[in-house]
């Protein structure tokens, strides 16, 4: 084979993982606009229904830090397979079900075949493209499909709803997942794992995805039972010492399942950390401001998918077109602190947005910014997160800063959400709609104040960018910061 063919065969490598994780992010917002048919023909009470998306987001968000590490210890492409007949297998166990139990248990299985799926894609892209510019440039496309999904989900979900039936959501899912089996067998390298000998830590791993799947379902449970609820400082404590239990025995087991020297990078732990400060405020302005949409000025679920579609688009041309050449050229680190800010503006313009907002004066901005934020700040953070791990840990890296999005999304939303609640019913107002207006303006501004939180940790904690203070000099093999570089 040629090393044109070869090259070639890489990208197609590349696209093919990425169909996987449109896949796995698509479910997580798809279900939304299907809900009320959902209700009404299987017979959900409102409290109940949650668990249509809770399920999911419990097995997804637990199991993403054990998939990644999986992959590294039986091989990424394999962990990759399994995720992908368990996700699909479990989709169309979804568009069978008849009853809520077979849902619900369902989605459980797509959630954690999602893990299994997503945990390793990272470290697969990061091994396939070992040049600095075509890593950026392949990681970009990466995070425009994880960043840009969620927004596609929206309006498949209404396209296929509205068309057909809520079962479809869950159909579509199976001809696309065999066909990208099948062709990951033929593009992607099958790289053996460094062994189950190296970190098959079965008691670690049951205290971490215990701990993180009990935070998630505690997390979830704060809109009904409250924050300062028994049932939450209960779970919340046992979620916690479950996973100080799991870092203990990391620090005293010859071959951990996460070996804690990956934190020893000041770029891994930096660039975590910055993950978990951005994603409440991302996630919130996507999710409370589809709220705003839908609930305040009457938007259908099908023009709620069209009015973030500039969004998409923005990502889609700075992630494919223009995030490779920023992040080498200029660093990742001012490329990523430039998309925060971005961010930041965005959710500052949505927290002044009115009741009677006219779409293309004052939704637009926020949504293109929202498009800009993304599209600067996922390949960065992706790029930053990868660079500072081992060959050998790169799964376990993928899956660190994949869980890092996913427990900072949840907890971010669950703390916006309950806080826009709780100024809502504490305003007093004639027109309820004002009251709950004024509680997503409040969240929106938590929101901008841990993107900048964010902002500050990027320029504090990530190492300074050699790319820029050195020019060009990236292009002629400027390398990263060493893997496990012990922090200044």
């Amino acid at each position: 084979m040629t090393e044109e063919q070869t090259d070639r065969r890489r990208w197609i490598a590349l696209y093919v993982l990425c169909v996987g994780m449109l896949m796995i992010v698509l479910d997580a917002t798809i279900v939304n606009v299907a809900l009320p048919s959902i209700k009404a023909q299987l017979g959900f009470t409102q409290s109940d229904l949650a668990w249509v998306l809770n399920a999911y987001l419990i097995a997804f968000g637990g199991f993403l830090l054990l998939a990644g590490r999986l992959g590294d210890l039986i091989g990424q492409r394999r962990v990759f397979l399994i995720g992908l007949g368990v996700f699909t297998a479990a989709s169309l166990l979804c568009g069978l079900a008849g009853s809520q139990g077979m849902l619900i248990g369902a989605r459980f299985l797509q959630g954690l075949g999602g893990a299994l799926t997503s945990a390793v894609i990272l470290g697969m892209i990061v091994t396939m493209f070992p040049e600095r510019r075509e890593q950026a440039k392949a990681i970009g496309v990466f995070s425009f499909v994880a960043s840009a999904g969620s927004a596609i989900g929206l309006l498949v979900g209404g396209v296929l709803t509205e068309a057909i039936s809520w079962h479809w959501i869950f159909f579509v899912n199976v001809p696309i997942g065999l066909i990208t089996a099948l062709l990951a067998l033929r593009l992607v390298d099958a790289r053996k794992g460094i062994g189950l000998s190296q970190g098959a830590d079965l008691p670690g791993a049951t205290l971490v995805t215990s701990g993180l799947m009990l935070a998630v379902y505690t997390i979830l449970g704060v809109g009904e039972a409250g924050w300062g609820s028994l049932q939450t400082i209960g779970l919340g404590a046992l979620s916690i010492a479950l996973v100080a239990g799991f870092f203990a025995r990391q620090a005293r087991i010859p071959n951990p399942l996460m070996p804690l020297r990956l934190f020893r990078s000041r770029t891994v732990t930096g660039s975590n950390a910055v993950m978990l400060l951005m994603t409440p405020g991302f996630f919130g302005l996507f999710f409370l401001g589809a709220l705003y949409l839908q609930g305040l000025l009457g938007y259908s679920p099908l023009e709620v998918g069209l009015a973030f579609l500039p969004a998409s688009i923005v990502m889609g041309v700075l992630s494919l077109g223009f995030a490779e050449r920023l992040v080498v050229d200029f660093g990742a680190r001012r490329t990523l602190v430039s998309g925060l800010a971005a961010g930041t503006l965005s959710l500052l313009l949505l927290a002044r947005a009115p009741l009677d907002a006219v779409y293309m004066i004052d939704v637009l901005a926020p949504i293109v910014l929202l498009g800009v934020g993304a599209g600067l700040m996922f390949p960065a953070l992706m790029t930053l997160a990868m660079e500072g791990a081992s060959d050998d840990d790169a799964g376990l890296a993928s899956g660190l800063i994949n869980t890092t999005a996913q427990v900072g999304g949840a907890v971010g939303l669950a703390l916006l959400a309950t806080v826009a609640s709780a100024v809502s019913l504490g305003r007093e107002s004639a027109d309820p709609n004002v009251a709950l207006n004024a509680g997503y303006h409040v969240a929106f501004l938590i929101g901008a104040a841990l993107m900048v939180a964010g902002i500050t940790v990027a320029l504090r904690a990530l190492p300074r960018d050699r790319a820029a203070e050195g020019g060009r000099e990236s292009e002629q093999g400027v390398e990263s910061e060493p893997a496990y570089h012990e922090a200044a």
